[in-house]
């Protein structure tokens, strides 16, 4: 297997650098509001980066991924103002799990901008469970 360099973007067809989408809801179940999200992230060498924006304001992501547990864990900063942690499952769908602030917390799902399997399911009531991971 031939060695990946150090400054190209990662190869997982499930981490795809580029234009992302989704949601974040402030609680879970059927019928929840969906708040739309629309940013760029790149993975390279086990971090992502990036920015965009939600209902919020303007934001940037920085974090981590792991291909081997296809997980990962983010925080969404938004500018001049508070963070949001987010940890996540990665499959073939995009990235969908919960994120937690002090007085807060709620599930979201992302995939890439175009990922028909993320726009039937945002299409549909998505039932977000529980998740406990390690924050970075």
């Amino acid at each position: 297997m031939e060695a990946r360099k150090k400054d190209q973007f990662e190869q997982h067809p499930n981490f795809p650098s580029g234009e992302w989408t989704g949601f974040y809801t402030y609680s879970q179940g059927p019928g929840v509001d969906k708040e739309p999200m629309a940013f760029l992230l790149e993975f390279k060498d086990g971090i992502i980066l990036g920015s965009g924006s939600d209902p919020v304001g303007p934001f940037s992501w920085r974090g981590t991924y792991d291909i081997e547990q296809m997980t990962c864990r983010i925080i969404k900063s938004y500018l001049g103002k508070h963070e949001v942690f987010y940890e996540g499952h990665v499959d073939e769908n995009g990235i969908w799990g919960m994120w937690k602030i002090l007085w807060n917390s709620g599930g979201f799902h992302i995939w890439p901008k175009g990922h028909e399997a993320g726009e039937a399911l945002k299409a549909k009531s998505v039932q977000l469970k529980e998740i406990t991971l390690p924050m970075v």
